[in-house]
């Protein structure tokens, strides 16, 4: 599809505000985006062509009232010179029918792209994917991979509005929408390994962890963080430091009846228990791999 020459795209920084009217679907006031989609993103961002400097793709998700949920994404074949843009639609529709037919629940929610650059090809890109989430608007996501000197890498979400009497496709006011990534339980193992891994001295992959390893790992995690939350406790109760009625009120619903138990350090016991297993377990494997070693050595 061919998108025609440049004009003039406008960005502008402002808040989004939501349609007074009923009979219109209400504009997305937050985006959260899950960890598949955008490591999707990235993923087509390594493997793009040589000549490209950025690349698009379609954004799936689910609609909230004002709320946008992006869990997943592919992407869409395009080419864009300094006089026009193409984007490959028979492509985009071809591999929505298949995502839609094993993840029927979700439905085009937008668009991304990436780099910082929000230009009139941008403009037009958003008009084709409003046509396919119509009567809803289409976001917009901008990663930016950080590899431009002077810019951070960081996700900021649009929303677009037409501009004129006579609005054209290739005009229109790009609005800022907050965005956050949220991720399940699940998923918090697979990112704590890419985190290791980005923070490693070496370039090299982090091996998988064992099981007891990240049994351990979890256990310490939790028990620093009620540490962190006797803590707080303790110094609202001897007035050092202002309580938050939210915070109180997340404490009690989280812990409930276990908070007799913190008090008296019974389930800080039942920790160090379980870190005791842990640490048998390990000394046990351990044992096992240098008699194995040993008799090797015997046999040989």
């Amino acid at each position: 599809m061919s998108l025609g020459p440049s004009s003039s795209a406008i960005h502008v920084q402002g808040t989004s505000t939501t349609d007074s009217a009923h009979n219109l679907p209400r504009t997305p006031t937050k985006i959260t985006i899950h960890p598949v989609a955008l490591f999707s993103i990235l993923d087509h961002y390594l493997r793009r062509g040589e000549s490209q400097d950025r690349v698009i793709g379609t954004l799936l998700g689910t609609r909230f009232e004002n709320e946008v949920d992006v869990r997943s994404s592919f992407a869409v074949l395009h080419s864009e010179t300094t006089e026009q843009v193409a984007v490959d639609m028979d492509y985009h529709r071809t591999m929505y029918e298949l995502h839609h037919k094993v993840n029927p629940k979700e439905v085009i929610v937008g668009w991304y792209s990436t780099g910082s650059n929000l230009n009139t090809y941008s403009a037009l890109i958003q008009n084709f994917y409003s046509q396919e989430t119509a009567p809803n608007q289409a976001i917009h996501v901008a990663v930016n991979t950080g590899v431009e000197e002077g810019q951070e890498a960081g996700v900021r979400a649009f929303i677009s509005s037409p501009v004129g009497v006579f609005p054209k496709p290739e005009n229109c006011v790009f609005v800022p929408v907050p965005v956050e990534l949220r991720f399940h339980d699940g998923e918090r193992s697979g990112l704590d390994l890419l985190t290791s891994a980005a923070g490693s001295s070496t370039s090299t992959a982090s091996q998988p962890i064992a099981d007891v390893e990240i049994l351990e790992r979890s256990i310490l995690t939790v028990s620093e963080m009620l540490d962190r939350v006797l803590s707080y406790v303790h110094e609202v109760l001897v007035g050092k430091k202002k309580g938050d009625p939210a915070i109180g009120r997340y404490l009690m619903d989280t812990l409930g009846a276990s908070t007799d138990d913190l008090e008296k350090g019974g389930f800080n016991a039942s920790l160090q228990d379980t870190l005791m297993i842990s640490y048998l377990a390990n000394l046990v494997r351990s044992q096992a791999e240098v008699s194995s070693r040993l008799a090797l050595t015997t046999s040989s």
